[in-house]
């Protein structure tokens, strides 16, 4: 009889349903041994690589897989993100070397929606001065902005800016998109290049990937464009925002505020006395990227990534979406 293949799980807060699903398609199941709610950022490469130890499949969160750890490794066959970003994950490394990559397509759509939603209000409304001023006794009115009938500006127009377009109709607002490569024509959105949403937009929310072409993509002569008071939220990547010219404009009060789930620090230690000063700020309303991180999303990627696993080793059809890359 052919062992149980070894299942590394490595993402916080993976729930009991998801490791019965796996167990009972015959996975055994190793948890890293962190905290519930820590970071697998936080194992040491050493512990990793015990880890990984003979297993044919990872369930990974925020670490980062790059080619050598897939080299030390020939036996892992699958690495399954639980979550809808890879730009951690080597996938040309894991191309070349016949692994599979996924992610849990689909599974925090809704929440990062919520989430970006819940940003723009609150930003808009000044609900982070208004807590801080009647915790400091001060029962004066807060004045803030409405989101009704604002612009709003989507840059980028995926699955999940989609969702955040389905709400915010329901603002009676005026929905703005920025793509490259518009593959249909969706209600009530209107097409329009970079530079015309900057220039329209009272709020500009960010939903593209990261890569080469939107590295920075909010920089000092991008921000300089946008309309004066306009506010900037991103739940997508920290490095889609120069941050540091971001606390320039603010600073300076070219813009109205922003609301940030993400930050370049999160990927460059040097750049974090520059998150915190944007946290620091009383027009910031900033989250530890939390967006996706709902517990009810977090337990649909729990799954999806079972079966994106249980799919890779075993043969099966993928979940729709999921699949990265396949160098099998």
């Amino acid at each position: 009889m052919a062992p149980s293949p070894k299942v590394l799980v490595t993402t916080r807060l993976f729930d009991d349903a998801a490791t019965h699903h796996l167990v009972a398609r015959g996975c055994t199941v190793v948890p890293s041994g962190l905290a519930p709610d820590a970071l697998d950022t936080d194992i040491s490469d050493a512990d990793l690589d015990r880890l990984l130890d003979g297993a044919a499949g990872w369930i990974v969160g925020q670490r980062a897989v790059t080619r050598a750890v897939l080299a030390r490794h020939p036996g892992l066959k699958v690495i399954a993100r639980r979550g809808v970003g890879y730009d951690r994950v080597d996938v040309a490394a894991a191309e070349d070397l016949g692994r599979v990559v996924t992610i849990a397509a689909g599974a925090n759509d809704a929440a990062v929606a919520d989430h970006t939603l819940a940003l723009m209000l609150a930003v808009l409304r000044r609900l982070r001065e208004s807590a801080a001023a009647l915790a400091a006794g001060d029962w004066r009115v807060v004045s803030g902005s409405d989101l009704y009938g604002k612009t709003v500006g989507l840059v980028g127009f995926g699955r999940i800016a989609r969702q955040v377009a389905r709400r915010l109709h329901g603002f009676d607002v005026r929905v703005l998109v920025e793509t490259p490569r518009p593959d249909f024509a969706a209600a009530g959105v209107t097409y329009v290049t970079l530079p015309e949403l900057l220039a329209s937009s009272d709020v500009v929310s960010l939903h593209a990937p990261l890569g080469p072409t939107t590295l920075h993509l909010l920089n000092g002569e991008t921000l300089g464009r946008m309309k004066p008071g306009a506010v900037v939220v991103n739940t997508a990547r920290g490095g889609l925002i120069d941050d540091a010219a971001l606390l320039v404009a603010l600073a300076a009060g070219r813009l109205g505020g922003a609301g940030l789930d993400v930050f370049e620090a999160e990927t460059d230690p040097a750049l974090r006395p520059v998150a915190e000063a944007l946290v620091a700020r009383p027009d910031v309303v900033a989250s530890a990227h939390a967006a996706g991180s709902s517990r009810e999303a977090l337990a649909r990627g729990n799954m999806i990534s079972a079966h994106c696993v249980i799919a890779a080793l075993l043969g099966e059809e993928m979940p729709a979406g999921c699949l990265v890359v396949d160098g099998r």
